[in-house]
């Protein structure tokens, strides 16, 4: 792709001169560690697993997700859950109470809440009837201060994924950083954008352990760049932002891919199955596609149905105060027992 793209150009000025925070554990990655007594960051010196500071790059996490993800390990950053990676990036990028981001309501809540937290403008575009990306307006909305767009696909709560020329539409049109939140994309037959890292330098990804791999506990975010930006984003993260259990449960888990296989195929036969019993309740007058581990459904009425379906003790999500969502629930998909009562309890109310 022919872009005079260049990341100096969106980073604020503070970020591009400050000097970054030296750990302790920094400074002697290569050496043998296992011959060297540590007796400079003030630690506990007694043996229990976790007496010492964590690994700062978490460079054994690193190296496996790059591996499997067919990338180099300078093209990923790890944070504490996707939220810090996010908050990373308009702390790296977006100058407070000057800049703007554009978001494209429904979608996932936290984008705007960073925008607030960080002083940033969020000019948010609503996305078509059908949920997806209204790219005339999107990029009539930008301005010279415009440094990022959120793309979640698939889509909180919709579950759609977006087109892919719409994607590409605004990777070549958009100057700024187009991030790609794809939370749910290992519930989608649609291919990772990461394939395509290499094709667009403004290209962002964020991907995650809580959904798809069942380590939503543990916290872990992930964030796939072009090295540069990477670089940016390193300089400015806290030094020990991933504890060591987390990344110790994180390595156990990413080893054992037949098992999270599985459990997503589980997920998809599950979910394939709501869908069927969907649209035999009366109350459900609209089933929306989905990519995703939910399903978002249209009701007569979104809170007597809610009310109703938590004094059965299920717990599902009300969506319906977000834009274009009037009178929608989000139900996620559940174990096969759960499901299972789920679907019993929609057809008896």
């Amino acid at each position: 792709m022919e872009n005079s793209f260049d990341i100096n150009n969106l980073v604020r000025e503070n970020v591009k001169t400050m000097k970054p925070y030296s750990s302790a554990r920094d400074e002697f990655k290569d050496f043998d560690v296992a011959q060297m007594i540590f007796l400079d960051a003030n630690e506990n010196p007694y043996q229990n697993g976790v007496n010492r500071y964590p690994d700062p790059q978490q460079s054994s996490v690193k190296a496996v997700l790059a591996k499997q993800r067919n990338l180099k390990v300078d093209q990923v950053l790890l944070g504490n859950g996707s939220d810090e990676v996010l908050d990373l990036l308009f702390r790296a990028f977006c100058e407070p109470k000057t800049d703007n981001v554009i978001t494209l309501p429904p979608t996932y809540g936290m984008y705007s809440v960073l925008a607030n937290i960080n002083a940033v403008e969020n000019r948010e575009v609503l996305l078509s009837t059908d949920f997806q990306p209204e790219i005339d307006a999107i990029l009539e909305a930008v301005d010279r201060n415009t440094k990022m767009i959120f793309l979640c696909s698939p889509n909180n709560p919709t579950g759609n994924s977006f087109d892919d020329e719409s994607v590409v539409t605004l990777l070549q049109n958009f100057k700024g950083l187009v991030v790609i939140d794809e939370a749910y994309i290992d519930f989608s037959k649609k291919q990772s954008w990461l394939n395509e890292l290499d094709e667009y330098p403004n290209l962002i990804i964020t991907q995650t352990l809580s959904k798809a791999y069942g380590l939503a506990g543990i916290r872990l975010g992930i964030c796939y760049a072009s090295a540069a930006i990477i670089s940016v984003l390193n300089k400015i993260k806290p030094p020990y932002n991933v504890n060591e259990l987390t990344q110790q449960r994180a390595l156990e888990r990413l080893a054992d891919k037949e098992k999270i296989q599985l459990e997503i195929d589980s997920i998809v036969i599950q979910r394939d199955d709501l869908l069927k019993v969907l649209n035999e309740v009366n109350f459900v007058s609209k089933i929306y596609p989905t990519e995703a581990n939910f399903v978002l459904i249209k009701v007569d009425d979104a809170n007597k149905r809610y009310n109703e379906l938590i004094q059965k003790g299920i717990v599902i999500r009300n969506r319906t105060t977000q834009p274009l969502c009037e009178n929608t629930l989000r139900l996620t998909i559940g174990t096969a027992e759960e499901n299972k009562k789920l679907m019993e309890v929609l057809k008896s109310i």
